[in-house]
């Protein structure tokens, strides 16, 4: 399987030889044919300069026979090309190669190609011209004509094909060796461009192997100097990884807690169950212990139902709407109240209820609401000292209700209030104190409240706890 960096580099190497190959073969494409038009274009000037003179010559004798033979040859050297005039009947009686004795002079051409170029007005052709040149050539063959419109002869203009070829051959390999050193250069650049690029992938695959082998702290660390995309991909694996992370402690720390709480009863239960049936405990003290047995179990009931609704409760996103209706909030917190009048007896606490004389609607789930007050108003009794203060109090603001549970007692220490609604969570260390309370209250309080879209807060000071939440007031 090649590597991400592997595939972009060759990728980009064959991309670019792709794309410097059609370069270099449209420009040689390209430049022949512009060196074709530009020969042919000064081939017909210097023909029909040639024509012009020989007319000249014949027709007002204007210039000498001399002068005819200097200017041709001043024409064929500048321009480099060969010229040749024939009369009409083919016969070759002037040569740029040597204008006054030229081995050429009396070649007799195909009068058939002088008769097409007569009655044609001009050719453009790349050929031989048979018993002149030997290799093909660029040719322009014009007419002459005298005064009174009789063909004279032709003329003809020719440079051989080779000379532009040469030229091509020339810029070929020049073009070759600039692509060359460019390609060089582009390889180096892709190669770091595409290692640069791909690093961070690479890191993100290393930690991504390290997580997936049970290293939970691997992470990628970046710079900022990388692609925006590449920074959003990383950012995204660093968020799952810590999400995943955390989610993987809660896991372990539910697990460990079960067990740590499973552990007391199932062992009470275990021991007072083999202590009967091995006869260690007399008959007239096993009702005694199956009533232990049966307090036991109950609790154990207790446990799994509230690890139960914990469970629904963090499945659940939120509160459907179907689910809501209007009650009244006072009449509930009073009704839960009353639930716990014989604990209140027994402590001899100090009750301060303040709520309005009017009904207080909210739209929300009743049952949950319910138990959420159940849940605080339980914590405040049970964490309250023997004659302490209970308090309860439904106030309104704007649109909100706000309900506040509170009891006077040991002040909770400042690092402890953000590990209140934890599962499992719970002030006495040691969890033997408190044999009813699993720590799953104040965590389901908080889920219900939250699944309802509101808030809940918890402050303690001056030994005084007070939770507070709040619910949507309607008419």
């Amino acid at each position: 399987m090649k590597s991400s960096f592997s595939r972009n580099f060759f990728s980009s190497v064959i991309v670019l030889l792709t794309a410097m190959l059609s370069v270099g073969l449209l420009f040689q494409l390209l430049a022949g044919n512009v060196m074709k038009k530009k020969t042919v274009e000064q081939l017909h000037t210097e023909a029909q300069t040639v024509a012009d003179l020989v007319v000249a010559y014949h027709n007002h004798r204007t210039i000498t026979l001399p002068d005819l033979y200097i200017n041709l040859s001043v024409i064929s050297n500048v321009s480099g090309a060969d010229t040749v005039v024939c009369n009409s009947a083919g016969k070759l009686i002037l040569c740029s190669d040597a204008p006054m004795g030229c081995s050429h002079l009396g070649v007799q051409l195909n009068r058939n190609y002088v008769q097409y170029v007569l009655r044609s007005g001009g050719v453009q052709d790349v050929t031989r011209l048979t018993g002149l040149y030997e290799q093909k050539r660029y040719i322009v063959a014009l007419p002459i004509y005298d005064a009174l419109g009789n063909p004279l002869g032709i003329v003809i203009s020719s440079r051989p094909v080779t000379e532009s070829g040469t030229f091509l051959t020339t810029m070929t390999e020049f073009y070759l060796i600039s692509a060359v050193i460019t390609l060089l250069i582009a390889v180096l650049a892709m190669g770091w461009l595409a290692r640069k690029l791909s690093s961070p992938l690479i890191k993100l695959q290393k930690a991504a192997v390290d997580f997936g082998h049970g290293n939970l702290d691997a992470r990628v660390e970046l710079n900022g100097s990388h692609p925006e995309e590449i920074e959003e991909l990383a950012l995204a694996f660093n968020n799952m990884a810590q999400s995943l992370q955390y989610s993987e402690h809660r896991r372990q720390d539910f697990v460990a807690n079960v067990s740590h709480e499973l552990k007391t009863p199932m062992t009470t239960i275990a021991g007072f169950a083999d202590g009967i049936l091995d006869g260690t405990i007399p008959p007239e003290k096993q009702r005694h212990y199956l009533l232990l047995i049966s307090e036991e179990t109950k609790r154990l009931n207790r446990l799994v139902r509230s690890m139960l609704d914990a469970a629904r409760l963090q499945e659940t996103e939120g509160v459907p709407e179907e689910q809501k209706q209007r009650f009244d909030v006072t009449e509930c917190a009073g009704q839960v109240l009353i639930s716990f009048e014989q604990k209140i007896n027994e402590k001899q606490l100090n009750v301060d209820v303040k709520m309005p004389d009017h009904p207080v609607y909210a739209w929300a789930q009743q049952d949950g609401i319910v138990q959420v007050l159940y849940n605080l108003v339980d914590n405040a009794v049970k964490f309250c000292p023997q004659a302490g203060l209970l308090e309860l109090t439904v106030r309104t603001g704007g649109n909100k209700i706000y309900v506040s549970v509170a009891n006077s007692g040991q002040t909770i220490p400042q690092e402890e209030l953000a590990l209140l609604f934890e599962r499992f969570h719970k002030l006495d260390k040691s969890r033997s104190e408190n044999r009813d309370s699993w720590g799953l209250g104040l965590y389901i309080v908080k889920t219900i409240i939250g699944a309802h879209g509101e808030n809940i807060s918890v402050v303690s000071r001056d030994e005084r706890t007070e939770f507070t939440f709040t619910l949507p007031l309607v008419n």
